[in-house]
């Protein structure tokens, strides 16, 4: 009978310490679960202009490919072309090949889902630049 007592009052408390630290894991906190981006296509379209770049760097990794539009002259980066692999899933869950992501400074503007790797030919990685100021007439 002492053992018995021995072994519910062990049981009891791998019970409640398993409990209490359920949930505890950085990856499960509430903090950490609502800075994540989503995934799925509707809720990252939804949620990802809520996020800076240095946000989806975070998550993502650096973009796969990137494209910059620079004001001529200055050399300010105004917009940005960003694209990753295999990061968004369509609603039957199969994974977009590519995920393109149109930023106007630190926004992002436009997404693009991509059945194909984003490609257009050779390079990558360009730099464009425009004007400083509005065309001559």
């Amino acid at each position: 009978m002492k053992y018995l007592a021995v072994i519910v009052i062990a049981l009891a408390q791998a019970i409640f310490a398993h409990s209490a630290f359920a949930g505890a894991t950085p990856n499960n906190t509430a903090e950490t679960l609502a800075t994540l981006i989503p995934i799925g296509e509707t809720e990252f379209v939804n949620v990802i202009n809520g996020f800076d770049k240095a946000k989806i760097i975070a998550q993502f990794g650096e973009p796969a490919k990137a494209d910059d539009v620079k004001i001529k002259g200055s050399g300010k980066i105004v917009a940005s072309i960003w694209q990753y692999h295999f990061i968004n899933t369509s609603a039957d869950g199969t994974y977009y090949q590519t995920t393109e992501l149109d930023f106007i400074d630190d926004k992002v503007v436009s997404v693009v889902f991509l059945n194909n790797d984003g490609a257009e030919g050779k390079g990558g990685g360009n730099v464009y630049e425009v004007p400083a100021g509005p065309p001559a007439l």
